[in-house]
């Protein structure tokens, strides 16, 4: 490709708008290939600012950007108009700290991070190695709090774990996040991996209907607290619930701010909002059921009247 070349002008051009510059699949907020992922993770986790060309809406760029760098795939990685690499090449410098002496970030060796596995989850784990699963466990954290577990090689600048008699592979950019991490397993449908993380901003988590039946039939320690009316409360109500009256409130305010309460309504509209006022006021473990008393009943318990 010479000099003259019309694609060839509009890559110098686009290397030269900004210091850091990915071509991708997709876009930064929504890759489309799972090494674009990667490579935006790696770009989030140091903190530096950067563009991203989209490959996928533009074929001649696509190819174009090939030919330019002599490097056959995507995502591509510029520094101050210099092809750094791909995936793995940009994976690897973050491991090493060699990418945030590039951007002209402080690197921090990461530590192997802190982690509680309970019996139900190296169960559940030991499970799945003994019908065949390669590899060995691995947890990811993106900066989204995305979790990713699965199994699968041991790769450059992975730390590795040891815990409830599980090994288990983080690697750099995943180990400050999942510092402090518990991993737990419930069996059932509504079931599967239970992540507490201590590092995720709270949010309302989703509870289904089953998966409440479920903590409480094997004896968690739940705050069921129920937000309807005194009215709607002497119709029906799930056993074991606490209405939040005046006496409910100074109850439920009482708790440890890392209790685990879930909140229910009739349907989960006002239980929604409720449960976002406990996370401003400071709690970290808060459930909304959803559906509501309504689900309950048509879901599990048919003796709870609806109305």
């Amino acid at each position: 490709m010479t000099i003259s070349d019309p694609v060839h002008q509009r890559i110098e051009q686009l290397i030269s708008s900004e210091k850091v510059v990915l071509f991708m699949k997709g876009t930064a907020q929504m890759p489309q290939c799972g090494f674009s992922a990667r490579t935006v993770q790696a770009l989030d986790t140091i903190g530096v600012a950067f563009t991203t060309v989209d490959v996928l809406s533009d074929p001649e760029i696509r190819q174009g950007i090939k030919d330019f760098s002599e490097w056959p795939t995507i995502p591509q990685l510029y520094v101050d108009k210099e092809f750094i690499g791909g995936c793995d090449i940009v994976t690897q410098m973050m491991g090493s700290g060699e990418l945030h002496t590039l951007l002209g970030v402080t690197y921090e060796p990461p530590a192997p991070p802190e982690m509680v596995i309970t019996d139900a989850f190296a169960a559940a784990i030991q499970a799945a190695q003994a019908d065949g699963a390669q590899g060995q466990l691995r947890l990811q954290v993106s900066p989204n709090w995305e979790y990713g577990i699965g199994f699968s090689a041991l790769e450059a600048g992975d730390l590795e774990v040891e815990a409830n008699g599980l090994k288990i592979l983080v690697d750099a950019a995943s180990a400050k996040r999942a510092d402090g991490i518990r991993l737990d397993f419930q069996e059932g449908t509504a079931g599967g991996v239970i992540v507490d993380n201590p590092n995720e901003p709270p949010a309302v988590r989703r509870l289904p209907v089953q998966g409440l039946q479920q903590m409480m039939a094997a004896g968690r320690p739940i705050h069921l607290f129920d937000v309807r009316t005194p009215e709607e409360w002497s119709t029906a109500r799930i056993e074991g619930a606490t209405l939040v009256d005046e006496a409910g409130y100074a109850q439920l305010m009482a708790l440890p701010k890392d209790a685990m309460i879930v909140m229910y309504c009739h349907h989960g509209i006002r239980s929604m909002q409720a449960a976002g006022q406990l996370l401003e006021a400071g709690f970290r473990n808060v459930f909304n059921l959803e559906g509501g008393i309504d689900a309950w009943s048509d879901q599990v318990d048919a003796s709870v009247p609806r109305y």
